[in-house]
């Protein structure tokens, strides 16, 4: 693998990252490094016909997390150089499919977003993981959840109180909830009593109106291999569910 860093920051995260990467896996373009100084930039790679390019802040770059966040990109520019069905689906065609003749409102479309984010996710960790650390991953996914869930009382909150979450859309707080979990236990990283499981319970019962297990069902059991058609069926049927809510099925 070529990987080459542009620009002055820290070399060492993508050169580890590549070598782990390429015990099990490679890629065929060559992957451009790009760092930024925002430190709010997300980490995300970019496609073209003679390249790779990866974006990420020189904050992230020099975190704990690095060598996993670059791993984890690199699964997606392998996900693009397959051709696989997660990466070449157009999430606006999706979109149309399953919300045609629909009112939706903007913050939900943005949500199914997410959701289409979420499943392509699922697949290039399904890569990432064969050489990454799981560990890793799972205080990472706890750590995210917990910034957008508040620890959930002894008791149920009476009419009127605060949400549990107050501080994020607790929609799809709860779909990512279900992301993190089927992510984790699609890879048998959790224990019965894992933190991430009391978060997302809290999440879940922030937004009764969201299908918690169903999602979580959907995104654990997503087909290692599909074809164009089943997965495009499969991500029709998360944004219909996810728009239309399936009532109070927390656990």
């Amino acid at each position: 693998m070529d990987v080459r860093v542009q620009g002055p920051g820290p070399s060492s995260p993508f050169l580890s990252a590549r070598d782990r990467f390429e015990t099990e896996h490679d890629l065929t373009l060559p992957v451009r490094v790009q760092l930024r100084d925002d430190p709010d930039e997300r980490t995300w790679a970019g496609h073209h016909d003679d390249h790779h390019v990866l974006n990420i802040s020189r904050q992230a770059a020099s975190s704990a997390m690095a060598p996993e966040l670059v791993l984890h990109e690199f699964a997606h520019m392998a996900r693009h150089e397959q051709q696989h069905p997660s990466h070449t689906q157009s999430t606006a065609e999706v979109l149309y499919l399953a919300l045609a003749g629909k009112s939706v409102e903007r913050r939900k479309l943005t949500h199914c977003y997410q959701i289409a984010n979420h499943m392509k996710d699922i697949y290039a960790d399904d890569i990432t993981l064969s050489v990454g650390s799981g560990e890793k991953l799972c205080s990472f996914l706890e750590s995210s959840l917990a910034t957008a869930v508040a620890d959930r009382p002894e008791t149920p909150p009476r009419p009127g109180l605060e949400r549990i979450s107050p501080s994020a859309d607790p929609e799809i707080t709860a779909v990512n909830a279900a992301f993190a979990v089927a992510l984790a236990e699609r890879h048998d990283l959790l224990d019965d009593d894992h933190r991430l499981y009391d978060l997302a319970h809290a999440a879940a019962m922030d937004a009764p109106q969201i299908p918690f297990r169903e999602f979580k069902r959907r995104f654990r059991e997503l087909a290692r291999d599909t074809d164009s058609s089943s997965y495009r069926q499969v991500l029709v049927e998360a944004t219909r569910s996810y728009v239309s809510g399936g009532g109070p099925t927390a656990e």
